[in-house]
């Protein structure tokens, strides 16, 4: 994901590039590794299921940590928090949509919490880079928690909070993760899906970055 270098400033919505009136591309049907449906909605999520989205720096690394998160049932890549309607990579990659890069993750919450997701989502990436992940510079680098209920949004909030404080107590920087109501997510297009299943040894900037959560109530 180092083909571009991005602008670090966000497009107004007049700026933005057109975009299309809908997917253009063909997505398969079957998650690589799950074996779940990759594109999913209400007609084929199991009951009591939810869905996350998380942006959180290159897709490719961020998909392959909730698969391999017990509960999860199905994740897909994607773009969201912009302004261009069914942008392509090359598009997000530009800084002309607005978009970050996002995965979407449909999980089991009778086995693993959306608290617990958040916590896995700030211990893999540094949330205080602002529109950056490490070496990857570019507004669709950006970290966002973008929440899809009452209940989700006020977990984010608190445990951004509860982070944040342990950042601040080491001497770290401040967080710049965005939290906010789920914008549209659109799909990425099919060779991003589970790239890293189908290109083991492709790029991965996702670690440790060493600083635990702290126990909460």
């Amino acid at each position: 994901m180092l083909f571009h270098r991005p602008k670090t400033s966000l497009p107004k919505p007049e700026e933005a590039l057109p975009g299309r009136a809908e997917r253009w591309f063909h997505l398969r049907d079957e998650h690589v590794v799950l074996k779940t449906p990759v594109v999913t909605d209400e007609t084929n999520i199991p009951a009591g299921f939810e869905v996350a989205i998380f942006g959180l720096g290159c897709f490719w690394g961020a998909e392959e940590i909730y698969w391999q998160t017990p509960g999860v049932w199905s994740t897909s890549v994607g773009y969201a928090g912009g302004h261009t309607p069914h942008p392509s990579y090359e598009e997000v990659c530009s800084g002309q949509t607005g978009h970050t890069e996002a995965v979407r993750v449909v999980f089991d919450p009778a086995t693993v919490s959306y608290a617990d997701l958040v916590k896995t989502f700030f211990e893999v990436h540094d949330p205080t880079q602002g529109m950056r992940q490490g070496n990857d510079i570019g507004t669709q680098y950006r970290s966002a928690l973008y929440t899809l209920s009452k209940e989700q949004e006020a977990t984010a909030r608190e445990l951004t909070k509860v982070y944040g404080d342990e950042l601040a107590r080491r001497g770290l920087g401040e967080i710049t993760t965005e939290v906010r109501p789920a914008p549209t997510y659109y799909y990425a297009e099919d060779a991003h899906q589970q790239y890293l299943a189908k290109n083991p040894f492709g790029y991965r900037c996702h670690a440790n970055t060493g600083v635990k959560f702290p126990a909460t109530p």
